[in-house]
């Protein structure tokens, strides 16, 4: 059973605060992703920590993504492939601006250096879709779509590496049904990673970093 879908310790702590108070029972799916609402309940973070070993950290404002914590609430299940439309300077530089109202998890340069700017255990606005949004990690690729040289061989190798490292944590298969294009997720209007991504290239280099 995923992991929203049971009742597990926080959703536990928000059933016995709603019983005590007298509030009326409480769908048991909504109850798991509740947790949060209670002060003194949320994981404990560290500043700067990241996800991936050797990757920069750099905050994006909070307004770009919700706190919450994965896998406990929301069963991970997808990797989401952007690409910026842009610079590497400029999509960082938009995802710390509360006003955009979106950002990934994290943004790979053209050399291949890893940023995270949300931690994989919160929701990244970045899918443009919330039940996506909720059940996938975001990874932002510095380029265009329409440009072939913007898709580095460094830029590919750390991609895959990166990837596989969040299909090992989160036992997520590694095939094209839950390693997509953002063109893929239902209901959005953006076309990236675009044709000349290589997925079969890509693919083969997210497996053999999987092992």
């Amino acid at each position: 059973m995923d992991a929203d879908k049971r009742l597990g310790r926080r959703a536990l702590i928000v059933g016995g605060a709603a019983a005590a108070v007298g509030t009326a029972a409480l769908a048991r799916e909504e109850l798991a992703h509740l947790w949060w609402r209670l002060p003194g309940v949320e994981r404990p973070r560290v500043a700067g920590a990241v996800d991936f070993r050797g990757a920069r950290w750099i905050a994006a404002s909070s307004a770009n993504y919700r706190r919450a914590d994965r896998p406990d609430d929301y069963a991970i299940d997808r990797v989401v492939i952007h690409v910026t439309q842009g610079s590497y300077a400029s999509a960082v530089k938009a995802f710390e601006d509360p006003g955009h109202q979106a950002a990934a998890h994290y943004v790979i340069r053209k050399d291949g250096q890893i940023t995270q700017m949300i931690r994989e255990l919160d929701v990244a606005f970045h899918a443009g879709n919330r039940e996506y949004n909720e059940r996938s990690v975001g990874i932002e690729h510095e380029g265009f779509v329409e440009r072939r040289s913007s898709f580095t061989d460094a830029m590919y190798a750390s991609s895959a590496r990166l990837t596989a490292g969040i299909c090992g944590r989160y036992g997520i298969p590694v095939d094209r049904e839950h390693i997509i294009g953002h063109v893929e997720v239902p209901g959005t209007d953006h076309t990236d990673p675009g044709r000349y991504w290589d997925w079969d290239r890509y693919m083969k280099l997210v497996k053999q970093a999987h092992g």
